[in-house]
């Protein structure tokens, strides 16, 4: 399977409830309003709340939940591209969490993949294994983010990466642009999806050939 990147969040606040409520997916959208600072210090207090006792609730899940209910959650990842989008962005989450206010992403990823093929081992093949696990990350910079926008303000074309950097650092309005053009190599799945870009910029796509393709927005 080709990697996939984090998606452009999933906006859709009517689903059935889950960690947050539609009202709470709506209050992180911006599409609920709170009348008084204390109404939504509480908001973000309940998110958080709600947050930590998911995960505690995990352990639970680990070593309870039936054979057939978990298979019967997990196959969804075949045919259901929004839980397959979520379990990318549930990793993200914990990743940027653990790297930056916490222990290392490493200290949990390490133990829980050891375990588990312990487990697979034990159960599946009636063995005992010695596990060595290996994780190791390298980034190479490839432009700033200045450089991006320098380019976006001249119309010049980007990629979809960089655009999703821009997007995603939050800062920069890409909206303020009548279009937006980017350089799209047809059949390639490896980077961040430009139909989902262009929904969440609320702009249209326009393919105007394999090598480029434009967003364009406040038409």
């Amino acid at each position: 399977m080709l990697y996939n990147p984090i998606p452009i969040m999933n906006t859709d606040t009517d689903r059935e409830r889950g960690v947050l409520s539609p009202a709470d997916r709506a209050y992180l959208l911006g599409d609920r309003e709170m009348g008084h600072e204390q109404s939504k210090r509480n908001a973000e207090a309940r998110i958080r709340r709600r947050i930590h006792a998911a995960v505690v609730d995990f352990d639970l899940l680990l070593h309870t939940l039936p054979e057939k209910d978990r298979k019967q959650v997990f196959e969804r990842t075949t045919t259901d591209e929004a839980f397959l989008d979520g379990l990318r962005a549930m990793f993200a989450f914990v990743y940027l969490g653990t790297e930056r206010y916490g222990v290392g992403f490493e200290e949990i990823l390490i133990p829980a993949v050891r375990s588990s093929e312990e487990y697979f081992a034990a159960t599946d093949r009636d063995e005992t294994v010695s596990v060595d696990v290996r994780f190791d990350v390298e980034t190479t910079v490839e432009s700033s983010l200045e450089g991006i926008t320098a380019r976006l303000d001249a119309g010049d074309p980007v990629t979809p990466r960089e655009l999703f950097s821009i997007v995603m650092q939050g800062t920069y309005d890409a909206t303020q642009h009548d279009r937006i053009r980017v350089i799209s190599v047809d059949g390639d799945k490896s980077g961040p999806s430009l139909e989902r870009l262009a929904t969440y910029l609320d702009g249209d796509l326009e393919r105007v050939s394999d090598g480029i393709a434009v967003i364009r927005l406040g038409e």
